[in-house]
């Protein structure tokens, strides 16, 4: 799950960002690229993962706060866990799934129905698409529905984690939206992404 910072805080500009998606969807490479480290050492997440990230001056104390917790099944139910205060949602698709899309469209319908995540934006982010043969980005909105979404404000991009297609692009957006809907500042200033690291698990 992705966090950047918490509109509660405003005197900190935070504001909380969650990333889910189904287990092999890629959320650990989107993280783990953003943060500048080896994206070809990756297995799966069994918990959770929090890292503070300086993303491009965010205020003057930038920190974004990606979460990256595991999508398999057996692990879903947990991620009510992780919905408090969240002002944005980033949904991971594999592009290259198309046996799970019908179950991808229902979990995340399934969330945007849950009373703490009303408010929030959603960015699809259809990875994997640098793979042959991968699903359009055309063919993940008609698949997941997302022009039935009224309830909150989304847009999607097709990505790769590996090559880092659009996930700086991807991010723009959410902390642009964020600007509009959250702060009273403007602007963005350069920045980088590195820093502290917490790592958990579900029991």
């Amino acid at each position: 799950m992705l966090a950047i910072l918490r509109k509660s805080r405003l005197k900190d500009q935070e504001m909380r960002v969650l990333m889910l998606g189904l287990d092999n969807a890629g959320k650990t490479t989107i993280v783990k690229h953003v943060m500048g480290e080896d994206v070809n050492t990756v297995s799966p997440t069994l918990g959770f993962i929090i890292k503070t990230i300086d993303y491009k001056g965010y205020v003057q104390t930038p920190i974004l706060l990606p979460w990256d917790v595991g999508g398999q099944k057996t692990l879903r139910s947990y991620w009510r866990n992780y919905f408090e205060k969240t002002d944005s949602l980033i949904w991971v698709v594999d592009a290259t799934d198309r046996f799970r899309l019908g179950d991808c469209k229902v979990e995340l319908h399934g969330l945007l129905q849950e009373e703490r995540l009303l408010g929030a934006s959603l960015l699809v982010f259809a990875n994997k698409t640098d793979v042959s043969g991968c699903m359009s980005e055309a063919e993940i909105t008609e698949g997941l529905d997302l022009n039935e979404i009224k309830t909150h404000k989304w847009t999607i991009y097709s990505c790769s984690a590996i090559t880092g297609k659009n996930i700086l692009e991807g991010l723009d957006w959410v902390v642009g939206d964020a600007q509009e809907r959250l702060f009273l500042y403007n602007g963005l200033g350069g920045g980088s992404a590195t820093a502290n690291t917490a790592k958990g698990q579900l029991s």
